[in-house]
C-alpha cells in the first residue's frame, strides 16, 4: 500500500478560492447564501447526485430542470409512475439508477414521512444510496464532516499526492487523508473540490498555476502533473452480438415492447431483437416481412461491447405479443435507451 502525506489539505485556502469560483449549478446553494444560513434542500441535492453517477454536468443539467419541473418535491416523484420515471430518464444511461431513485423517493416517504435522514449512516439504509451519495448528501447539506471521495477527488488528490499505483489500489488511503482535511463548511468543502477537479485539476489539464493546493502538490514539481493518476491496466471488453428488428405497420407506426423487469436496461422499451452471444446467430425474424439490413449499431455498456444487426420490415400488426404500436413522430416520449434509439435512427424511424 502506498504511503501518503499525512498532513490535512489547505481545507481554508480551497474555501477561499471556492468562495471566489464557485460554479452556478441548479441544485446548489451559492457560498454567499450558504453564509447566510440557506440550507440546500435534501431532494434536489440528492436527484443530483443520483444523475451525476457516471454522468457529466453538462448532459445532467437539462434532465435535473425537467424531472424537478415535473416532481419538484420527493412526495411528487414517490407517487409518480416508474413508467413515467423510465420515460423522463431516457438518455442518461445506467438505467437501474432510474429504478432505485423512484424506489429511493417511495422509502423516504413511506418511513420517514418525506424527510430525507441527515447522517451518512442514515441516508446509506435508503435504496440505491451508496456510500459516495450517502456522504454527498450528508456533507453538503448537513455539514457533516464526512469525506466526499468522488471520480474528481481521486483524480485530485492522486496529483496531490503523486500517487504511484492506481487509484483504485489506494482509495481508502485517500478517503482517509482526505476525512483528515475535512473542515466546519463540509458541504462547501466538497463542492470545493468536486469544481477544483472539474474546472482547474481537470482530466487532460492541470492549471497548477490557479489552483489553490498548488504549494503542496507534488505533481505540480513534474513536467507533466496530468501523468496522474497512473492509469490501470486496460482490458479488453467481450463483445456481444445480435439481432435488433424494426417493425412498421400499413401505417408507418412503429412496434415496441417492454424489456423484463430485471435485468440489465430492465423495464424500459425496445424493438424486438435476439439474444446477445458472442456469436451471431442467423436472424430469426419475428414476423413475415420483406426485412432489409441497416447495418450494424455498436454499444457500449460498462462490462461488454455490443454489435446489433440492424433488420426493418413492414408487417401485419397481428400476433406479435404484448407490445404497442407507436407513431414516429411520438417516439420521443417513450421509454428507449440510448441503444435502441441508435436502431431506430439506423432504420430511418
Amino acid at each position: 500500500m502506498p504511503t501518503l502525506d499525512p498532513r490535512p489539505l489547505a481545507a481554508e485556502a480551497v474555501l477561499a478560492w471556492y468562495d471566489r469560483h464557485a460554479r452556478d449549478l441548479p441544485w446548489r446553494v451559492p457560498p454567499a447564501l450558504r453564509a447566510q444560513g440557506v440550507r440546500p434542500d435534501p431532494y434536489r441535492v440528492w436527484l443530483s447526485e443520483v444523475m451525476l453517477q457516471q454522468t457529466t454536468v453538462a448532459a445532467v443539467r437539462r434532465y435535473f430542470l425537467r424531472f424537478t419541473e415535473l416532481w419538484p418535491t420527493v412526495f411528487a416523484l414517490a407517487a409518480a409512475p416508474l413508467d413515467a420515471v423510465l420515460r423522463e430518464w431516457a438518455g442518461l444511461g445506467y438505467y437501474a439508477r432510474a429504478r432505485n431513485l423512484h424506489a429511493c423517493a417511495q422509502a423516504v416517504v413511506e418511513r420517514h414521512g418525506g424527510v430525507f435522514p441527515d447522517t451518512a449512516a442514515g441516508l446509506a439504509t435508503l435504496p440505491g444510496v451508496g456510500a459516495y451519495t450517502s456522504a454527498a448528501i450528508a456533507a453538503i447539506c448537513f455539514d457533516e464532516r464526512v469525506a466526499v471521495l468522488d471520480g474528481n477527488l481521486e483524480r485530485v488528490l492522486a496529483r496531490y499526492h503523486r500517487l504511484d499505483v492506481p487509484v483504485r489500489e489506494a482509495k481508502e488511503e485517500l478517503r482517509a487523508v482526505l476525512q483528515r482535511s475535512v473542515p466546519e463548511r463540509a458541504g462547501d468543502f466538497a463542492q470545493a473540490m468536486m469544481d477544483l477537479g472539474a474546472t482547474v485539476c481537470a482530466p487532460r489539464n492541470a492549471a497548477c498555476l490557479l489552483c489553490p493546493l498548488e504549494p503542496g502538490c507534488a505533481a505540480a514539481r513534474t513536467a507533466d502533473p496530468t501523468a496522474y493518476p497512473v492509469k490501470a491496466a486496460r482490458t479488453d471488453k467481450p463483445v456481444r452480438k445480435g439481432h435488433a428488428f424494426v417493425m412498421r405497420d400499413a401505417a408507418g407506426d412503429i412496434y415496441l415492447r417492454s424489456r423484463p423487469a430485471k435485468g440489465l436496461l430492465a423495464g424500459m422499451s425496445e424493438v424486438p431483437g435476439s439474444d446477445w452471444g458472442a456469436d451471431l446467430a442467423v436472424p430469426a425474424y419475428p414476423a413475415p416481412g420483406h426485412w432489409r439490413h441497416h447495418g450494424q449499431v455498436v454499444h457500449v455498456f460498462t462490462h461488454f461491447r455490443l454489435e446489433l444487426e440492424v433488420w426493418s420490415a413492414t408487417v401485419e400488426p397481428a400476433g406479435l405479443g404484448d407490445g404497442w404500436w407507436v407513431e414516429p413522430q411520438r417516439l420521443g416520449g417513450e421509454a428507449l435507451p440510448t441503444l435502441f434509439r441508435k436502431v431506430l435512427a439506423a432504420a430511418g424511424a
